[in-house]
């Protein structure tokens, strides 16, 4: 990965976070992008994220952000500075609950509960 990519990855990262906390409503639970993976020509960039909340409030954001693509699309393009804004898809981890459950898991050992 180039340096210019970096630069770019990190950008997106913290563009989409502000994106999602300030323009796009009706998202519910702690929803974080955990990571982008961008094309070496900026062309494309896969967005992972996260949701921490109950199954239904993971639904409802998995579609809220699904619906709103286009919509971040156009407020990253705004931010960015890039001569072409990358085309983007969402794809949601569940890498913070796997986190959660582990570390209640290893609290509840640590109590003697298991």
């Amino acid at each position: 990965m180039t340096l210019r990519n970096e630069r770019v990855r990190k950008e997106l990262m913290r563009d989409i976070s502000e994106i999602l906390r300030k323009e796009i409503r009706g998202l519910e639970g702690v929803v974080s992008i955990v990571d982008v993976e961008v094309a070496h020509d900026n062309s494309f960039a896969k967005v992972i994220y996260s949701v921490l909340g109950s199954e239904e409030q993971i639904e409802k954001s998995k579609s809220v952000i699904e619906k709103n693509t286009p919509n971040i699309r156009y407020h990253v393009g705004k931010m960015l500075r890039l001569r072409l804004t990358p085309e983007l898809r969402f794809v949601y981890s569940n890498g913070l609950e796997e986190g959660a459950r582990v570390t209640e898991l290893i609290n509840k050992i640590s109590r003697g509960e298991l």
